[in-house]
């Protein structure tokens, strides 16, 4: 290869970095909008919460020590992980919810795209993160693994869906609550 050529991918290289820098420094602002926007799907994707259903709730605690860290860095890796985990949940078995499928699939892309955001964001000093708070990320997998589980002992029933929507809601107003206080 010339230097003519080095200098290209060089140039391309400067510039990936520069149109991604800028998107990082938002990245904040831009969960929030995510967020909201994930929120509006989540009411616009099913009818309001079922009678039939309400004898059926169950409680799984979100592990939200996950969620305080100090570093800001963490956080973001911490959220990242639980974008993915949702997008399992709500990627999977849904042929028993009554939900709008178009909405249930721009839930998703909204999701996906805000993953692909995080993880060109986190560096690698986020690595340190995953092997540090190994128990932190064990509590929010079997958070996860307990909602997995709970669909797939009912079948991926409605009410199981709804419950699980609804747990979702709780999830994604408590990383609002996180991000919110991050930009103060």
């Amino acid at each position: 290869m010339n230097a003519f050529g080095l200098i290209q991918i060089g140039l391309i290289l400067l510039s990936t970095i520069t149109i991604s820098s800028p998107q990082c420094n938002h990245l904040p602002l831009q969960q929030r909008k995510v967020i909201e926007n994930s929120l509006q799907l989540l009411d616009k994707m099913g009818k309001r919460f079922p009678q039939q259903c309400l004898r059926e709730k169950m409680s799984f605690r979100f592990p939200e020590q996950v969620l305080k860290p100090r570093q800001k860095e963490t956080v973001k890796v911490a959220i990242e992980e639980i974008f993915q985990h949702i997008f399992y949940i709500f990627s999977k078995n849904l042929t028993l919810a009554a939900w709008d499928g178009t909405v249930l699939e721009q839930f998703q892309n909204g999701l996906y795209q805000q993953i692909e955001q995080l993880e060109a964001c986190v560096t690698k000093k986020q690595s340190h993160y995953i092997r540090s708070k190994e128990v932190k990320r064990l509590k929010l997998k079997k958070y996860f693994q307990k909602i997995d589980c709970f669909l797939k002992d009912r079948h991926h029933n409605l009410c199981s869906w709804e419950i699980s929507r609804a747990e979702m809601r709780r999830c994604l107003q408590l990383i609002d609550k996180v991000v919110r206080k991050l930009n103060n």
